[in-house]
């Protein structure tokens, strides 16, 4: 038991090393300037550059949209799924996991093929001010739809590691048992128990729309990564420290949903 106690810590430290060496590298990189001595003057300028905050507030605009609408829809399929069709169960897993076999490159050619092809072809119908709403520059609703489609394996994964957890068919007939109708069954009886599925749902979504860069920026639309790519430009330490302040932006939402989670999940146990 103790060597096995030793090896866990053992790759645990060689684990954590991996990760903090090169990020303490780089955050000396940054403030550490070759005859001035310590200076923080490549993060005051992050904040001063243009687009900065305006980046920053469209990644979290768009990963709150993207959480909301992947959950709207993951949820109900995947609870529908398990109650009335498990032999579908398949190929539901394999049409979700094809975003992660699908290249990125080719997923938004196909997008930007259907949104050139539809102005074109729907120019006299009311679809025409739609596919133009939609690539509205202030908040581009066609990104929500693409990171939907790239969020689903993971959502798919953490909500149906969930309600392996539990048992949802019981649950369900409790519920409809007690007077209540199927939404109710859902909201009051089925979500409580998959809490935690949820916010590792939401933890996953939300990485991964303020990390994705490919999509946004072939489409032509500037949130945060495609920001701190066109910022960084010649300037090394400036580059770098974007890179640092996106990594511990990312790592505050993350640990802030932890906490509303935690918080929430308090609070139902007590009451």
């Amino acid at each position: 038991m103790a060597r096995l106690n030793l090896w866990r810590w053992g790759v645990l430290a060689c684990t954590g090393l991996y990760f903090l060496v090169p990020l303490a590298a780089s955050v000396v990189f940054t403030i550490d300037v070759p005859g001035q001595g310590i200076s923080f003057d490549a993060y005051t300028r992050i904040f001063s550059t243009g687009g900065f905050t305006s980046s920053l507030l469209l990644s979290l605009e768009l990963a709150v949209a993207t959480i909301l609408l992947v959950l709207l829809l993951m949820v109900p399929a995947v609870v529908a799924l398990r109650l009335g069709a498990p032999r579908l169960r398949p190929v539901v897993e394999v049409v979700c996991s094809l975003p992660l076999v699908v290249p990125p490159i080719a997923f938004v050619a196909g997008i930007g093929t259907v949104l050139k092809w539809g102005p074109e072809h729907l120019s006299r119908t009311p679809l025409f001010q739609t596919f133009v709403a939609i690539q509205n520059p202030s908040f581009p609703f066609v990104l929500v739809l693409a990171y939907v489609v790239m969020a689903l394996p993971f959502v798919y994964r953490a909500l149906d590691a969930g309600l392996r957890a539990i048992d949802v068919r019981t649950l369900v007939e409790a519920a409809r048992s007690c007077g209540a109708s199927r939404a109710q069954a859902l909201l009051k009886a089925v979500l409580p128990n998959l809490r935690g599925a949820l916010l590792n749902a939401s933890f996953l979504t939300l990485a991964l729309v303020l990390g994705e860069f490919t999509v946004a920026q072939l489409l032509g639309f500037q949130p945060f990564a495609v920001w701190i790519v066109n910022v960084s430009g010649s300037q090394a330490q400036l580059s770098v420290a974007v890179s640092v302040l996106s990594l511990f932006v990312t790592w505050a939402l993350l640990l802030a949903l932890a906490g509303v989670g935690g918080r929430t999940r308090t609070a139902s146990s007590r009451g």
